[in-house]
C-alpha cells in the first residue's frame, strides 16, 4: 500500500467513536502521562510547604507556590524544545515516544531520592519530557486528519477527554498514598502510571501515519555539531548561575516568565520572516497573536488550580465528607469529572453545528470571560475563617472553570495545527503552549500576590481582568477571522 493511499485511510477511519483509531493509541498515552503528571501535581505543593515532620520540605508557602508556577511554566516552555528536535530531527511520533521515557525517569527520581536533589533532578526530567510529548502528541493528532475535515474539532475534544481521565484519576490515587503512607510512594504511583502508557502506545506505534514520523524541515548533518556545542554551552551556563546564587528557588519563577516572554517574540520573528510562507500562511500567524494574549490571560488565572486553590483548599474549605476529612489533592480532581461529563457534550455540539459554530475568536473571547467570571465567584467567601467555604461552593466555581476552558484550550490546540505554516507544523503547537507556560509561570507570581493581598481585591482585580479582555477579543473578532484565510 501507498504512503498516500495509508494517509487516506486513516483519514477515512471512523473506528473510535467516528474518529480514527489511531487516536485510541494517542488517547491513551496521553491519559497515563496526564495520570503521572496531575497525580504528582496535586501532591507537589503541598510537598514543598508541608513541614519535614509531615513529610515535606518546609519551604516558605510564597516561596513554594513560585517553584510550582515556574515548573508548570517549565513544562510548557520546553515544548519550544521538543517540537524544534520534532521539525528539525526526528519527527513528532519518535520525539512523543523517547519524551515518555524522560517523564518515568522523572517521576522514579521524584519517588527515590529524597530532599531537594531529587526534587530538582524529577522536576526538570518530567518538565522536559512533559514539554516534548505534549506539543508532539498534538501534532500527532492533528496528522490524522484532513485540514477541512469537520471531525476535527470533535477529535481533539475526545483527545482532550483522554487528558482528564487521567487528570481525574491520578490526584484521587496518589493523594490517598500521601495521606497514608507519604509523599514518595505517591511519586512512585505517578511512575507506575507512566509505565503503563509507555507500554501501551509502544504496541499501538506502527499504525500511526507516516506522516506523524516526518520531518518537516531536516537540520543537515554538517549542522549537528553546532547545535550540540550550543546546547552543552546554555547547560553549562544554567549550572554556573544556580551555583553562584543568580537562580534562587525565590526569582526562579520570573526567570521562566522573562524566558516565555523572549522565546515568544522570537518565535513570531522567525516564523514571520520565513521565506517559505506563503502570504496566505503569514496572515494566519498574525492572527494567532490576539489569540495567544487571552490564552495567557486565562492560563494565568486557571493554573492558579495548583497554586492559590490549593493553598486556598488546604486553609479555607470545609473539606468533611461525614466526619472523614477528603485529602486536599481530590479538588484537583473535580475539574476533570467536569471535562470527562462536558467534553462530549461540546464535541457533539461542535459537530451538530458544523459551519454554523462559533468561530475561533469568539470561543476564545468567551472562554476568557467565563474564566474572569469564575473568579468573580470566590468574592462572596473571600476572607472567610478556616473551613469556611462550602465544597458545594468550590465544586460550582470549578465547573465554571471547565466551561471557560473547554471553550478554548482544546480548540486551543485545534486551531494552532490549522494556523500553522506548512514548515512549522509543530512548532505552531510549541507556540500555544508558550502562552500556556507564560500563564502558568504568571500564575505562580500571581500567587505570592495573593499571600499578601486581601482576598476581595485579589478575586475582583484579577477576574475583572480577564473579562475586559474577553470583550476585547470579541470586538476584534471580525477582522482577526479575515486574517485567518478561511479558517475558521
Amino acid at each position: 500500500m501507498s504512503k498516500d493511499v495509508d494517509h487516506a485511510a486513516v483519514h477515512d477511519d471512523r473506528a473510535f467513536f467516528g474518529q480514527p483509531r489511531s487516536l485510541a493509541n494517542i488517547f491513551g498515552v496521553e491519559m497515563w502521562e496526564r495520570f503521572s503528571f496531575y497525580g504528582m501535581q496535586g501532591i507537589l505543593l503541598l510537598y514543598l510547604y508541608f513541614s519535614a515532620a509531615d513529610g515535606g520540605l518546609g519551604i516558605a508557602q510564597a516561596t513554594a507556590a513560585g517553584i510550582v508556577g515556574a515548573y508548570g511554566g517549565g513544562v510548557y516552555l520546553s515544548t519550544i524544545l521538543g517540537a524544534w528536535i520534532a521539525d528539525r530531527l526526528l519527527g513528532s511520533e519518535r520525539v512523543l515516544f523517547y519524551s515518555a521515557i524522560v517523564i518515568m525517569l522523572g517521576h522514579i527520581a521524584l519517588a527515590s531520592v529524597p530532599g531537594v536533589g531529587g526534587l530538582a533532578a524529577g522536576l526538570i526530567l518530567v518538565a522536559v519530557g512533559s514539554g516534548g510529548l505534549k506539543a508532539n502528541a498534538t501534532s500527532v493528532v492533528g496528522t490524522l486528519y484532513a485540514s477541512d475535515d469537520p471531525r476535527r474539532d470533535a477529535g481533539f475534544s475526545l483527545f482532550y477527554l483522554g487528558i482528564n481521565l487521567g487528570a481525574f484519576a491520578g490526584p484521587i490515587l496518589t493523594g490517598l498514598l500521601q495521606t497514608t503512607v507519604g509523599f514518595h510512594l505517591g511519586f512512585g504511583l505517578a511512575a507506575v502510571g507512566m509505565a503503563i502508557g509507555l507500554i501501551q502506545y509502544s504496541l499501538g506505534r506502527k499504525r500511526l501515519p507516516d506522516a506523524a514520523r516526518r520531518v518537516p524541515d531536516p537540520l543537515p548533518r554538517s549542522r549537528w555539531s553546532r547545535y550540540i556545542v550550543l546546547a552543552i554551552l546554555a547547560l553549562g551556563v544554567i549550572v554556573v548561575l544556580e551555583l553562584t546564587g543568580v537562580i534562587t528557588a525565590s526569582n526562579l519563577v520570573t526567570i521562566v516568565i522573562a524566558l516565555t516572554i523572549v522565546a515568544t517574540v522570537a518565535y513570531f520573528v522567525v516564523i514571520l520572516s520565513n521565506r517559505h510562507i506563503t502570504t496566505v500562511e503569514r496572515k494566519r500567524v498574525y492572527a494567532f497573536i490576539p489569540l495567544f494574549i487571552a490564552s495567557a490571560a486565562f492560563w494565568s488565572l486557571y493554573q492558579q488550580q495548583f497554586t492559590v486553590v490549593t493553598i486556598y483548599s488546604d486553609e479555607r474549605l470545609n473539606r468533611e465528607l461525614f466526619g472523614w476529612e477528603m485529602p486536599v489533592s481530590w479538588v484537583q480532581s473535580i475539574n476533570p469529572v467536569f471535562i470527562i461529563v462536558l467534553s462530549g457534550i461540546f464535541a457533539a455540539l461542535w459537530t451538530k453545528w458544523g459551519s454554523r459554530q462559533p468561530s475561533t475568536p469568539i470561543k476564545f473571547a468567551v472562554g476568557t470571560a467565563v474564566m474572569g467570571g469564575a473568579f468573580l465567584l470566590f468574592l462572596p467567601f473571600a476572607g472567610g475563617a478556616a473551613n469556611s467555604t462550602p465544597l458545594l461552593a468550590m465544586i460550582g466555581i470549578l465547573l465554571i472553570f471547565t466551561v471557560a476552558e473547554l471553550l478554548l484550550s482544546p480548540v486551543g490546540l485545534s486551531v494552532a495545527t490549522k494556523l500553522a505554516p506548512e514548515v512549522f507544523k509543530t512548532q505552531m503547537v510549541a507556540l500555544f503552549f508558550l502562552s500556556v507556560a507564560l500563564g502558568s509561570a504568571v500564575s505562580g507570581v500571581l500567587a505570592t500576590w495573593y499571600a499578601t493581598a486581601p482576598e476581595r481585591l485579589y478575586f475582583g482585580v484579577l477576574g475583572g481582568i480577564a473579562i475586559m479582555l474577553g470583550l476585547m477579543l470579541a470586538l476584534i473578532a471580525r477582522p482577526v477571522l479575515r486574517l485567518m484565510g478561511g479558517v475558521r
